[in-house]
C-alpha cells in the first residue's frame, strides 16, 4: 500500500519566533484532533466546521515550522514533533484552566475544584471507598471534584506538571524519595490474588512458596499496565530464579479466560492478578469465595506475602490548604486501623 507523505510545511519567516502568532485555540484544536483521530470527529466534538479546523491545524504547523500529523488514508498519526507538542499542549491548557478557576474563586465566582486521578485497574474496594470519601470530604468543604480516569506513571508526571491536583496510585519507591513539590500519604499494602491448578500440592494447603512459584509459568501483565509494580515483582521473583519471566495473558481483561488458559497449559501454570486485596489480610477482612466457572484452578496465598504494592495518595504541595485538607480527611478515612491487641490473661 502506498502511503501519503505529509505535505511540506512552510517554516516561519526568518527572524520570527517559533511561537509568534500562536494562540490557545490552536492548542485546543490540536488536542481535539489528536484525541479524535480524524478532523471530522474532532470538528463534531468541538462544534467547528471541518474546513476551518483543518485550516487552523495547518496554521499551527506553519507557526512551529514542521508537520505535526501524518495524514494517511487509514487515519491521522502524530509525527514525533506532534507527540511532543501534544504533551506540552495538554500541560499548558490544563495549567491555564486551573489558574482561571483559581482566579474565579478569588473573585468569589466559583467553588474550589480538586482534579483527582483514579487510575483504572485499582482494586474495586479501594477505588470505591476513595471516591466516596473524596466526595464526602469535598462536600463538607464546599468544593467540587473533577474525576480523571487515566494511568499515573511512577513519576506522577500528571501531578508534577499540574495537569492534575492529586491521584491515587501505587508507590514504587520510599515515600521519602518522592520528589518535591509532591506530597504523599500511605494508605496501605495490597497483594495480588494467585490461582494455581487444583492438582498442585499448594492447592491442598492453600499456600505456595515463592520458590515453587518461580518454577511455574506465571501469567501476569502486561507490563505497560502497571510498569512499576510489574518491575518490582519481577525483581523479587528473579532473586529466586534469575531467568524468570512473567507470561503475558491471552486476554488480560478476562480472568475466566486466563484461568481456563492456565488450567489447560502443557506445564504447571499460575495466574497472578494485580494488587487486589489488603496484604495479610488484617482482622475483619474476609477473602471472597472463588468465582464460578474457574475450572480446575484454586486461589491460594503466597507464603510470607512477598509480593505487595503500596497504595498512596499523592498531591501537589502547592495546592491551596482547603484542598489539601480534603485529601487529609480522605486519607484518614481510608487508612486501615492497626490490628486490635489481644487482652492480657489474668
Amino acid at each position: 500500500m502506498k502511503h501519503t507523505q505529509p505535505e511540506p510545511v512552510p517554516r516561519p519567516a526568518d527572524g520570527a519566533g517559533a511561537s509568534q502568532g500562536l494562540e490557545l485555540r490552536h492548542l485546543r484544536y490540536f488536542v481535539a484532533v489528536a484525541d479524535a483521530g480524524s478532523f471530522t470527529h474532532a470538528a463534531e466534538r468541538i462544534f467547528i466546521a471541518q474546513p476551518t479546523l483543518s485550516q487552523q491545524i495547518r496554521r499551527l504547523e506553519q507557526i512551529v515550522g514542521t508537520p505535526l500529523l501524518h495524514r494517511r488514508r487509514e487515519g491521522l498519526r502524530l509525527t514525533t514533533a506532534g507527540g511532543v507538542l501534544l504533551d506540552a499542549s495538554r500541560t499548558v491548557l490544563s495549567l491555564v484552566d486551573h489558574e482561571v478557576s483559581r482566579t474565579r474563586q478569588a473573585a468569589g465566582l466559583g467553588r474550589p475544584r480538586l482534579r483527582m486521578v483514579i487510575p483504572p485497574g485499582l482494586p474495586e474496594d479501594l477505588a470505591v471507598k476513595a471516591a466516596a470519601a473524596l466526595r464526602a470530604a469535598a462536600a463538607d468543604a464546599d468544593a467540587d471534584v473533577a474525576w480523571l480516569e487515566t494511568a499515573l506513571d511512577t513519576e506522577f508526571s500528571l501531578i508534577r506538571t499540574r495537569r492534575a491536583d492529586a491521584g491515587l496510585s501505587w508507590l514504587t519507591t520510599s515515600p521519602d524519595a518522592v520528589p518535591a513539590p509532591l506530597e504523599v500519604m500511605i494508605l496501605g499494602e495490597f497483594e495480588p490474588d494467585l490461582w494455581v491448578p487444583a492438582s498442585h500440592p499448594a492447592a491442598r494447603c492453600g499456600s505456595i512458596s515463592l520458590d515453587e512459584l518461580a518454577g511455574m509459568d506465571v501469567i501476569f501483565g502486561p507490563r505497560r499496565a502497571e510498569p512499576g509494580t510489574y518491575d518490582a515483582w519481577t525483581s523479587i521473583v528473579r532473586a529466586i530464579d534469575p531467568r524468570f519471566e512473567f507470561t503475558d495473558p491471552p486476554l488480560r481483561h478476562s480472568l475466566p479466560v486466563m484461568l481456563a488458559f492456565a488450567a489447560t497449559a502443557a506445564r504447571p501454570a499460575a495466574v497472578l492478578t494485580g494488587p487486589a486485596a489488603i496484604a495479610g489480610p488484617p482482622p475483619g477482612v474476609i477473602r471472597l469465595p472463588r468465582p464460578a466457572g474457574t475450572g480446575d484452578m484454586v486461589r491460594v496465598s503466597i507464603a510470607g506475602h512477598p509480593l505487595t504494592a503500596t497504595a498512596a495518595l499523592v498531591w501537589h504541595g502547592d495546592l491551596p490548604r482547603p484542598l489539601q485538607q480534603i485529601l487529609f480527611d480522605t486519607a484518614d478515612g481510608l487508612t486501615p486501623p492497626p490490628p486490635a491487641s489481644l487482652p492480657r490473661a489474668g
